[in-house]
């Protein structure tokens, strides 16, 4: 699934996101922490991976984390 970045905090590592539909989701350093990029930027274009309602993985767009199927 894919999204946008609505805001990044460096300090922390974490921020939120908008999903294409323009719901809001927030993710943690852990989400960032488990994908290949180490800063975002607003208005960026990221491949998400959720469980449920929790993000667990952001990457690049096009970019699947080994073991994980994007979107879901």
């Amino acid at each position: 699934m894919q999204a946008t970045v609505r805001t990044f905090d460096p300090r922390t590592r974490s921020g939120t996101l908008f999903l294409d539909d323009g719901t809001p989701v927030g993710f943690g350093r852990e989400a960032l922490d488990a994908g290949p990029l180490r800063t975002l930027r607003p208005g960026q274009r990221v491949t998400i991976s959720m469980l449920g309602d929790v993000v667990v993985t952001i990457t690049h767009p096009g970019f699947s984390p080994p073991g994980g199927d994007e979107g879901e």
